[in-house]
């Protein structure tokens, strides 16, 4: 594979305007472990169709900068004998060049659905393979193949061996291999995150390569390395593992925090640097869900909001208490700051992929309120808002300072476009600025001015 990966590397450089273009096989934000190993194999088994009409490359959904964080997936390629010189990340390959010239066809693989930011790509996805909860539309241009598995490298493990079995070698069936047992908490019915059909392709697997490592130690191996923090800032904790989404004003950062929620909120300065979090990497509130072991390796989940803005932060934290169902079942723990709300995660089989759902929607009842109320509070246009709002984004010791970039814009990894000079205020075309602030005076006789 790893003579591939430099094909794909070679191919990039001598791509020009006049050559066919790239087939790119895209993971999600996270690039975590199944993302980069669904990207990394699936693209290699396009590469061996015959009619590929644009070369078929995987491309990991992050800065090269930021792979390192990835502990597990780099004690992963090291295993498999495969160098981290030999992949293609996101700030290496121009998606939006490639499409304007038209020579890009797009797969998403672990997600299936394009960030705001990547809207204008959407008629370049030929097919999605994903795990996650279905946000796409169907179209009979674009094959879906979405089933609520453990690992989308299940679904990978199965076109491959329905379609060309010959593709699997020992070094992509390691890779497969453990992907699967990783996302699958080493198959433990008790976990709730395996599925008859991962089970079926794990033990498929092991029987057609039978030098596979043993589960066990294979999945403690991969979990000491993914749960290994030591010398790790709080940001780079935070960009470890991280989804971001946003709906109107608010956008926010989803990360999971390898170690108990206890020893995270005693970290020195942590509200400090979550703030300075916030405003370097333009969010305005974040969602910590922590993940432990207890003495019997059972997971233990807990979930932290932060946010500077008391709004922020309480809407955001009642919406997760009263998700439909009560599924995530949190019980309120003490915090030492009060910009930082912290619970207790009962339902320990609620993972991100049970949030995320619940932050969405909240995001999008949210907005829709407020563009149907009308209310010219609602456009953050009212001086007492933009007020609140300010002082929302000052870090406890910056308290008083003057700062002219409150408002960062909208991340570009966010489900809203945002534009770079509005200092993070919707989006508004003037045709519905005319329309809601119509709808205001239409409510009044006279202004004030007249009276």
């Amino acid at each position: 594979m790893e003579a591939y990966l430099r094909s794909c590397r070679d191919v990039l450089k001598g791509c020009s305007k006049n050559s066919p273009g790239l087939h790119v096989v895209l993971g999600n934000e996270a690039c975590d472990m199944d993302s980069m190993v669904s990207a990394l194999t699936f693209a290699y088994f396009l590469s061996k169709s015959l009619d590929c009409e644009k070369m078929p490359v995987p491309v990991l959904n992050i800065p090269r900068a930021e792979f390192p964080l990835r502990s597990d997936s780099s004690f992963l390629l090291r295993e498999s004998g495969l160098s981290q010189d030999c992949l293609l990340f996101r700030d290496e390959v121009d998606l939006h060049g490639l499409h304007k010239n038209k020579q890009l066809m797009l797969t998403l693989v672990d997600h299936n659905i394009l960030p705001s930011a990547d809207s204008e790509l959407e008629d370049a996805v030929v097919e999605v393979i994903d795990h996650h909860l279905l946000l796409r539309p169907t179209s009979p241009s674009c094959p879906i193949t979405v089933e609520p598995v453990g690992s989308c490298a299940t679904l990978v493990t199965e076109r491959i061996a329905q379609k060309a079995p010959e593709v699997l070698d020992q070094q992509v069936a390691q890779l497969l291999y453990s992907a699967i047992i990783r996302d699958c908490v080493n198959m433990a019915p008790e976990a709730g995150q395996v599925t008859p059909k991962d089970s079926q392709y794990a033990v498929f697997l092991e029987n057609r390569f039978p030098k596979l490592p043993q589960r066990g130690a294979l999945f403690q191996s991969l979990q000491n390395a993914k749960f290994d923090v030591s010398g790790l800032t709080t940001e780079q904790m935070l960009l470890k593992d991280m989804k971001a989404v946003s709906g109107g004003d608010l956008k926010l950062a989803v990360s999971v925090i390898y170690m108990s929620l206890e020893a995270f909120l005693q970290r020195r300065g942590l509200q400090q640097d979550l703030c300075e979090f916030c405003h370097n990497h333009k969010y305005n509130l974040v969602v910590c869900m922590t993940i432990s072991f207890n003495d019997n390796k059972e997971p233990f989940r807990q979930l932290a909001v932060y946010s500077s803005s008391t709004v922020y932060r309480e809407e955001m934290s009642r919406a997760l208490e009263k998700a439909k169902n009560n599924i995530l079942d949190l019980k309120p723990m003490s915090s030492p700051y009060p910009d930082v709300k912290a619970f207790i995660h009962c339902n320990t089989l609620a993972s991100r992929k049970t949030v995320m759902p619940i932050i969405t929607d909240f995001l999008k009842e949210r907005e829709k309120k407020a563009y149907q109320s009308g209310n010219i509070e609602d456009l953050e246009l009212d001086d007492d808002s933009n007020q609140d709002q300010s002082e929302s984004q000052q870090c406890p010791e910056d308290a008083g300072i003057e700062d002219d970039t409150q408002f960062p814009p909208t991340p570009m990894n966010s489900l809203v476009e945002g534009c770079p000079l509005d200092n993070g205020l919707p989006k508004i075309s003037p045709e519905v600025l005319v329309e809601k602030v119509s709808k205001i005076a239409s409510m009044e006789d006279t202004s004030p001015e007249d009276q």
